[in-house]
């Protein structure tokens, strides 16, 4: 009965995350372009952050209950997971190019968390000085969002990748439809992000639950479910959201959301954790880290030769991804 009852759970969860995650894309597409904010920032941002609250969850709560494999797990889990997965899945959907904004800002900031975090990790402990100099690095980043929204910089940054024979143009900010457009109402859309992001953060925790609940049911160990089973469960929120962003191309916020998780995850998400208590892990954080940077690596090396994510680099970075989970249930 306990399994038929995280199963239940867990179906209900993905459901919740589905609801949640269209609402979220829609609200904040609309108060992009209400705004006059491209809706990458919004991505990296408002939706990034908001999907990424499962991480925070979990990884604190694990943290305060000593089960540091299992909070840093999560956040090594979950960034191959959106990295991996989530950005191949929007890349099949549909490919897209990212101007030099992106490229030398964003996912060269996600690249640097990346090896931030591995550092960090490096004796495979994370203290609270080191979480509070994660935290800081995070607060800069934000910081260099914040100038470059006021700059105005931000604009027309993300394209999908165009048919054959159509023009090359860059998406404009997502739902602008000029002056003679439909207006904007602030109060519904933010009522309707919050739900949204209400639906995901208790989708995702509900997900987790019902997921941990049947691996721990079958002896699977402690880092196995961190960087694996809660892992995806707290990155499909990203998955959800970038997904419904790419269908209705808002390939901006599905982008933004991928890139701005991971920075969030590996400074915000880990910091957060390791303030609250310091982390010890187990060795196998080495393996994990060693797969987050093969994949880091290819998607930058990717996105700064060819200026496109293909279908068939979108595919390449998913087997990538559910090749770690099977090498880690498998070790």
């Amino acid at each position: 009965m306990v399994l038929v009852g995280d199963v239940v759970l867990l179906v209900t969860a993905v459901f919740g995350l589905w609801i949640g995650a269209r609402l979220l894309v829609t609200g904040a597409s609309r108060l992009a372009s209400a705004a006059g904010v491209s809706a990458l920032v919004v991505g990296l941002t408002v939706v990034a952050f908001g999907t990424s609250a499962p991480e925070i969850v979990v990884s604190t709560g694990a943290a305060l209950e000593g089960q540091g494999d299992i909070s840093v797990g999560n956040v090594v889990g979950s960034n191959l997971f959106n990295l991996a997965v989530c950005l191949g899945v929007v890349a099949v959907l549909s490919p897209f190019r990212v101007s030099e904004t992106l490229l030398r800002r964003d996912a060269l900031a996600m690249a640097a968390s990346t090896v931030v975090a591995t550092v960090v990790l490096a004796d495979g402990i994370v203290t609270r000085p080191d979480g509070g100099i994660l935290l800081v690095l995070l607060s800069v980043y934000l910081g260099a969002l914040g100038v470059a929204v006021r700059n105005r910089g931000d604009t027309d940054v993300v394209g999908t990748e165009p048919l054959e024979g159509a023009d090359v143009a860059t998406a404009a900010p997502v739902g602008s439809d000029g002056d003679d457009g439909p207006k904007v109402g602030l109060g519904r859309e933010i009522v309707r992000i919050l739900f949204g992001l209400v639906l995901v953060i208790v989708g995702g925790r509900a997900l987790v639950e019902a997921a941990v609940g049947l691996a721990l049911a079958v002896g699977v160990s402690e880092w196995v479910v961190g960087a694996t089973i809660v892992a995806t469960g707290t990155s499909l929120p990203e998955l959800v959201t970038s997904v419904v962003a790419a269908r209705g191309d808002n390939v901006s916020i599905a982008a933004g959301n991928v890139i701005g998780s991971n920075v969030f995850n590996a400074l915000g998400v880990l910091g957060i954790a390791a303030v609250a208590r310091p982390l010890t892990v187990d060795p196998a954080v080495f393996l994990g880290l060693a797969w987050l940077a093969v994949v880091t690596v290819l998607a930058t090396v990717v996105l700064a030769t060819g200026r496109t994510l293909t279908r068939l680099e979108g595919v390449v970075l998913v087997a990538l991804g559910v090749s770690y989970w099977v090498v880690s249930i498998a070790a």
